[in-house]
């Protein structure tokens, strides 16, 4: 089994060396690549990634055409050529011990995708601001609510997917970090197979994060409802199919 490593970067030139650092140090999956993405980076970032290039025949770097966290991750998933995907942060906030576990997870259980939790039994969290965590505990309890799920993290970016089902999700409407809880909406939705583990996550060591709730609400509700109008639409075409 294989493994594409999506990671869009986007004025990450204090984090992005140490992530693949780590990732090349650490990563178990001996069959892998690694697609960075620079978006559209104002400081030293497309240097860095060029430099980082040289560090393995296996890291491949790309330019986004469409500006966003959306667009860049749209353009790793057509550069994917494993059999699985992984969309991975470049702020070292995952944890490549959790990708370690994703990789055994999904190779001894047959999913689409593994879904990683940072607030169920095994998981750490480290830094998160308390404001934020009230926030994304109340959204995310909403809309495991609305969709009879029994996850609990859709808006966390860390996830594997099996690159065939991930491309059957297409086109993805998200051009931000609502992308994060479109993915899985779909995959739950449309009846994809998946599994839930805990997974570790750390805040950003430096600089300021990118995501601002009061830019991105409206966004992430937008995509709540594309998403259950379209769970909807397809219970009733199974239906409709049906009779």
């Amino acid at each position: 089994m294989s493994v594409s490593i999506i990671i869009p970067c986007r004025d990450e030139e204090k984090d992005i060396e140490l992530t693949i650092d780590q990732i090349l140090k650490k990563i178990t999956v001996l069959n892998f690549e690694i697609i960075l993405i620079n978006d559209f980076s104002s400081d030293n970032t497309e240097k860095i990634l060029k430099k980082i290039s040289l560090k393995s025949e296996k890291i491949k770097v790309l330019e986004n055409s469409s500006q966003g966290l959306g667009g860049a991750i749209n353009k790793g998933i057509d550069q994917t050529s494993k059999d699985y995907t992984c969309i991975f942060m470049a702020d070292s906030s995952d944890d490549i011990e959790d990708l370690n576990k994703y990789y055994q997870t999904a190779l001894n259980t047959e999913v689409d995708a593994v879904l990683g939790s940072r607030f169920i039994y095994g998981s750490i969290v480290e830094g998160y601001p308390k404001s934020k965590l009230f926030l994304n505990r109340i959204f995310n309890y909403f809309v495991k609510i609305i969709f009879f799920s029994n996850y609990n993290d859709f808006t966390n970016a860390f996830k594997l997917y099996k690159t065939r089902s991930l491309k059957e999700l297409r086109p993805i409407v998200s051009e931000n970090f609502n992308i994060f809880l479109e993915l899985p909406l779909k995959i739950i939705s449309r009846n994809y197979k998946y599994k839930i583990i805990p997974i570790n996550w750390r805040n950003k060591r430096t600089g300021k994060a990118k995501f601002k709730i009061k830019e991105l609400s409206s966004k992430y509700f937008f995509t709540l409802i594309y998403c259950f109008i379209e769970k909807i639409l397809l219970k009733k075409t199974k239906e409709n199919f049906k009779d």
